[in-house]
């Protein structure tokens, strides 16, 4: 048996800040019997050429470390035969590297969707059996049971994503969820580049989270080089990650009134979404922040004007916010249709390492800002909202309360700023190395290993959505049908950072 003390007692290879060791397949399986019994959290599962790497979290302790286990024979003892978080994580190891989750309840492809005829475009191909199969859903048996199929292709700009609930009647039975329609090849396109390369395909996984994102990929290879970022930087990345929560919150709530035929709301967060936005463009030359984290530091400084222009928007926020949060929690219309809607047990949500407002919505309080603290938020005192009652309701007062602390940190962060550089030359060389990001949508995890000449042998980047996307299938069972948009929304998890 091995659990995680004995991993950080371990001399394995240096993944600052936290450690990497190689283990056996009886040690794998110890690790995945600590992932079933609750005492470890899947932080990250994913494959190498010829390996696979978990990563384990130890919430009370707020520990990470890394386990891999050789694969010589192409094949590893599954976890998510122990650990149901793991499926869709080995279906995406199979897809890409051809390694086969030995005992896996779930075998289906995950991106490829039984299409591509081989394996591994990563790894080494392997001819696969099931090639030009159909897609086999779950089946679902009973009297007066009917399949209701909605997308892949989507009304709007949404990403493709096919779900096709069981109903009966109105009252859904079970809801399956086919995603990775839009394969982008994101792991095979950052190997072999150089880091600055890298960081900016890293900052595409997910574009509504591309700070968080770049963020997360920029300190794993800042962990991997023993660099070490100004304190001036810190606090820009700080800064930009808050605006990026803030618009994305603000967005997220109208979105969710709107899907309550409630459009007001929709018109009033997106003005104010919009504020944010435009200050962030004014701040940092573009709307969304992309490619402004770089490895080292921050692409640009903030003007001094801007500083001023962003006080005032943040004052313009907090003024026309408590209006909308009245508006919100008295409008009986509204709270017929968001309260008691989608509930979340706590339970899966403790199993599935469900983080961001989903995890919080349903007493799950880990936020990586609080937990693994890091620059700057290790010198920023904030407060992370909790709720237990697992709602669409109480995902929307968790955003609420996070719009709130995230106006606040802005303001810390820009009285607070240190003067300096704002980036330093990164030295080329190998290492590897990891971090965990908080996102508006959860923690984020990276991966970065590096060759001698500094340019990228394999990275990888783990969404939040990995272990949300599951519960949304839970959340809406015993609903109707109608209300799945007002929980699908309410989740909000990502197509694309499910989809590499």
């Amino acid at each position: 048996m091995i659990n995680l003390s004995d991993l950080f007692a371990r001399n394995g290879t240096l993944c600052r800040p936290w450690p990497r060791v190689s283990v056996n397949e009886t040690e794998w399986t110890g690790l995945c019997a600590e992932l079933a019994a609750g005492r470890l959290t899947l932080s990250a599962l994913f494959g190498d050429s010829g390996a696979v790497h978990v990563a384990l979290l130890e919430e009370s302790t707020g520990r990470l470390a890394l386990a891999s286990l050789p694969c010589p024979t192409g094949a590893f003892p599954s976890v998510a035969r122990h650990h149901p978080p793991a499926a869709r994580l080995e279906r995406t190891i199979r897809d890409l590297f051809g390694l086969t989750p030995v005992g896996a309840p779930d075998l289906r492809a995950w991106l490829d969707h039984a299409r591509w005829g081989v394996r591994a475009p990563l790894g080494a191909a392997t001819p696969d059996a099931g090639a030009g199969e159909a897609y086999p859903v779950l089946p679902v048996e009973g009297e007066g049971l009917h399949q209701i199929p909605v997308g892949p292709v989507h009304a709007g700009i949404i990403e493709p994503g096919h779900f096709r609930f069981s109903a009966y009647g109105e009252t859904v039975v079970r809801l399956e969820e086919r995603l990775g329609y839009v394969h982008k090849g994101m792991e095979g396109l950052m190997a072999g580049r150089a880091p600055e390369e890298a960081a900016r395909i890293a900052g595409r996984h997910s574009g509504d989270a591309t700070v968080a994102y770049a963020l997360a990929f920029c300190r794993a290879f800042e962990a991997a080089r023993g660099v070490a970022v100004p304190e001036r930087a810190h606090g820009l990345r700080g800064l930009m990650a808050e605006l990026e929560r803030l618009a994305n919150h603000l967005g997220d709530i109208g979105a969710i009134c709107n899907d309550a035929a409630f459009a007001l709301m929709l018109a009033h967060c997106g003005v104010l979404r919009e504020r944010v936005l435009r200050a962030s463009a004014r701040a940092f030359g573009h709307r969304l922040m992309m490619d402004r984290v770089v490895p080292g530091g921050v692409a640009q400084d903030i003007p001094a004007e801007s500083v001023t222009g962003m006080k005032a928007m943040v004052a313009e926020v907090r003024r026309a916010f408590p209006a909308l949060v009245r508006l919100y929690d008295e409008t009986a219309s509204l709270q017929d249709r968001t309260v008691s809607t989608g509930f979340t047990k706590p339970d899966y949500v403790r199993q599935f390492g469900a983080g961001g407002f989903v995890g919080r919505a349903s007493g799950r309080g880990f936020d990586a800002r609080r937990a693994l603290p890091y620059p700057p938020y290790d010198r920023l005192p904030f407060e992370v909202p909790v709720r237990s009652d697992g709602d669409v309701n109480a995902r929307v007062w968790v955003r609420i309360r996070e719009v709130e602390e995230s106006l606040g940190l802005i303001i810390r962060l820009l009285d607070t700023l240190p003067k300096g550089d704002i980036n330093v030359p990164v030295p080329a060389g190998g290492g590897e190395g990891v971090a965990l990001v908080e996102s508006f949508r959860g923690d984020v995890f990276a991966f970065v290993a590096l060759e001698s000449d500094g340019r990228v042998r394999r990275a990888h980047l783990r969404d939040p959505s990995w272990f949300q996307w599951p519960l949304l299938e839970t959340a809406i069972e015993g609903n109707i049908v109608a209300d799945f948009p007002l929980c699908n929304k309410s989740f909000n998890c990502s197509y694309s950072g499910v989809d590499l």
